[in-house]
């Protein structure tokens, strides 16, 4: 931890993740679009003074605005740029040298009531270089302008930000002849004259003119690739703008993968709230422990002098055991969440941005594999889709996600498109689960779906107070939380229809067939019916879970763009669970699922679909119009994977113990991932140890994994105490959760009003 001013780092340091993307050294840049740009400088004033070079950053801050913009006009004179629709107002001032003429332009802004420009770009050094052949005695001229030029600048700073471009490398075997005397030596020279002189007086840290070094560095990789030696390639001026842009922006815009130059944002009421919680919950157990600790002392086993017997120890009250592990649940959690809190919302780590290689995605996926295959056990029992096959598929599948977050891979179209399978074939086994779940044990009651919302919610309820973030950020829970409702009001609304009714009459299957069309028929209307899904989510109190950004269409995208694959689920479920009950499927262990000749069609079926699918994929070319087929044929790679997964007896016989552990946490895994493993909620990466790629990697994953773990046992310990059995109990615990929902909505309501 070197200090907080990732300013500095953003202006002055930083390396290029492959030929184009730039990486500030400790923080993300966030790479600003048209609107973005024009909502920042809105009123603003900007002015670039200086040589060509400067002309060059002028046009590639302005291409920023408005992209249609040509570089026209008289090369050696002023250029006035402005956009009506934003007044904003941006002009290069043709000063080629840093004498007095530059110094009576900067000096006109400081006299009087004169409009200062809100920003001011200055640099200029190779034509005193070229016009005076590099002779000393420019060299000590310059030291002396920018000597008379520093204090007006410095004025300035006070009002305005005031950044010095430093004089980039050449490539001296391109220069013409005309320029052999521009050398990177006396660029040197004339850098150092400008960093020694600039803020010499200056005591005000406010009053600081900036100076613009990382040009440089940029300039060190890719001047080679200049047409002329002296000139940047438009590639390296356009970094150079967009290094401009944040450093003025992001403390306006406040951009999520904007990490540079932003302050640590306030705590809200609520946060505050949450943290005197926690540290409440940490004094209270280290209070019980210590009290606990000396009765046990007291009590501890002794020989009584009468009898000669052995006394055993009082034993603790339930009561008081349960409040022990209330707190301590809430001891560890608050410690967690401090983790959470300094990794993401304190500006203590470093956060660097995510670059994609297909080496950087596909060497891991194929280290796991191996892994995986390594740890091959035999399984306790061999039905298709048993639950250690089903946390073996959520544990790779959830792995495969976590590598295609961090490695960035959402750039390459084919690796998002079966990344969106893996995501679908999560709701499919939520359909299937709870559809067979509610078919088979007919358990509608209050305490089973109490049990399966507070597991599914508990991390998100309390990472949205802790992060101050809406529900609907994490949107998988949210959805997966919805499809449970659907799943549950479809089978327990009258008549409710389950195995053991059914058994008894045949027309209940048909029965329960017309329950799943209609529930298709609604799915069908509301994915193509916007505005009646967005009217229905965004009424009180289901607009306060589902907006994000103010509107609920995040969320219908969400929701549409897997629509069908919890149907098929639930239907692949009552399929399956009929051939089973008719025995019309073989689940021995080491026999096929059906006979050899229809096992082996059936196979080549699959893996042809499966094939098939991964083929289209790899083909598309447009996101959106591949986006519009998935919610359709995604399902067609997942029921190739499982009957290619199951059909075979000795295939299902097996599972992955290494996949099947990361699958019990794999909940856990894919929220936690938000926070401390990547950064910046998911755009970028957390750095623990920067130079280090490979290790801080390592280290972070080793952190990430341990805490996912420790967050899964502490929801099924808190859900066993704040969920009970007895109904009155759990009534009195639902009026009480309801209460602290009002709460927090109160103190929500009161944040939002005070932060406007």
């Amino acid at each position: 931890f070197q200090g907080g001013d990732t300013c500095e780092y953003l202006l002055s340091s930083g390396r290029f993740l492959g030929e184009k993307v730039w990486q500030p050294h400790s923080c993300m840049m966030h790479k600003y679009k048209n609107s973005e740009a024009k909502s920042c400088l809105i009123d603003k004033h900007i002015v670039f003074i200086g040589d060509s070079r400067i002309r060059q950053l002028f046009y590639s801050f302005i291409k920023l605005i408005n992209p249609q913009v040509k570089e026209e006009g008289n090369k050696h004179g002023n250029i006035p740029f402005e956009d009506k629709s934003a007044s904003i107002k941006v002009d290069f001032l043709w000063y080629p040298e840093v004498n007095g003429s530059m110094r009576q332009r900067i000096k006109s802004w400081t006299e009087g009531s004169v409009a200062k420009p809100h920003i001011i770009v200055v640099g200029a050094a190779t034509w005193s270089i070229k016009i005076h052949n590099g002779s000393n005695e420019a060299l000590a001229q310059y030291k002396i302008n920018i000597t008379s030029i520093a204090p007006l600048l410095e004025k300035l700073a006070k009002s305005s930000d005031v950044y010095w471009v430093l004089q980039d490398p050449v490539y001296e075997d391109m220069l013409s002849e005309s320029r052999k005397m521009i050398t990177n030596e006396k660029i040197d020279a004339y850098n150092e004259a400008a960093v020694r002189i600039l803020n010499s007086s200056s005591r005000n840290s406010k009053a600081k003119v900036k100076v613009f070094s990382v040009s440089k560095l940029i300039a060190q990789e890719t001047i080679m690739k200049s047409a002329d030696g002296l000139h940047l390639p438009e590639s390296s001026r356009d970094t150079n703008a967009m290094i401009l842009m944040n450093v003025y922006c992001n403390k306006i815009m406040k951009p999520i993968d904007g990490s540079c130059c932003q302050p640590q944002p306030p705590l809200t009421l609520i946060q505050k709230m949450a943290f005197c919680f926690f540290t409440l919950s940490i004094i209270g157990y280290l209070i019980i422990s210590l009290i606990h600790r000396n009765n046990y002392r007291k009590n501890k086993s002794c020989t009584d002098l009468e009898s000669g017997e052995e006394k055993k120890p009082s034993i603790s009250t339930p009561n008081v055991s349960t409040l022990e592990m209330l707190l301590h649940c809430f001891c560890k959690l608050g410690l967690i969440m401090t983790y959470f809190y300094l990794c993401d919302r304190a500006n203590l780590f470093m956060k660097e941005n995510k670059f994609y290689t297909h080496s950087s995605f596909f060497i891991p996926i194929v280290y796991i594999l191996v892994l995986g295959v390594f740890y091959t056990e035999n399984t306790k029992e061999t039905k298709v889709l048993n639950r250690e096959q089903t946390d073996e598929w959520k544990g790779w599948m959830q792995l495969v996600i976590l590598i295609y977050h961090i490695s960035g891979a959402s750039t390459f179209l084919p690796v998002y498109m079966h990344i969106r399978v893996l995501v679908a074939a999560y709701l499919f086994q939520t359909g299937y689960g709870h559809f067979s779940y509610f078919w088979i044990k007919g358990d509608f009651g209050v305490y089973r779906v109490c049990q399966v919302l507070f597991r599914l919610n508990f991390l998100v309820v309390v990472l949205c107070i802790v992060m101050d973030r809406p529900y609907q950020f994490y949107y998988f829970v949210p959805l997966v939380t919805v499809w449970f409702m659907i799943i549950y009001a479809t089978l327990a609304i009258w008549p409710q229809i389950v195995q053991k009714k059914a058994n008894g009459n045949c027309l209940w299957h048909f029965g329960l067939l017309l329950k799943l069309i209609c529930l298709l028929t609604c799915i069908y209307f509301l994915s193509y019916s916007q505005g009646t899904f967005e009217k229905i989510f965004s009424f009180w109190p289901l607009s306060k879970c589902f907006e994000l950004n103010g509107n609920v269409y995040e969320w219908w995208f969400r929701w549409k763009l897997d629509r069908y694959v919890v149907f098929h689920g639930m239907l692949f479920a009552f399929i399956y669970l009929a051939l089973q009950k008719r025995q019309m499927i073989s689940e021995g262990k080491g026999d096929p699922l059906f006979s050899n000749r229809v096992s082996n069609v059936l196979l080549f079926i699959s893996v042809v679909s499966f094939l098939t699918y991964s083929i289209w994929a790899s083909s598309c070319k447009n996101k959106t119009e591949c986006n519009e087929l998935h919610p359709s044929v995604s399902v067609v790679q997942i029921l190739a994977f499982i009957l290619i997964r199951n059909i075979p007896g000795y295939v299902r016989s097996v599972y992955s113990s290494f996949f099947a552990w990361f699958g019990k946490i794999s909940l856990e895994l894919f929220i936690c991932q938000y926070h401390i493993w990547l950064a910046a909620d998911t755009k970028g990466i957390l750095v623990l140890i920067p130079g280090y790629p490979m290790f801080n990697v390592l280290v972070s994953t080793f952190i990430f994994v341990c805490v996912a773990h420790e967050i899964s046992q502490i929801t099924n310990d808190l859900a066993q105490i704040v969920v009970p059995k007895d109904n009155s109990t759990l009534l009195k615990r639902l009026l009480c959760i309801a209460g602290f929902f009002s709460g927090l909505h109160l103190f929500s309501a009161i944040q939002d009003q005070s932060r406007h």
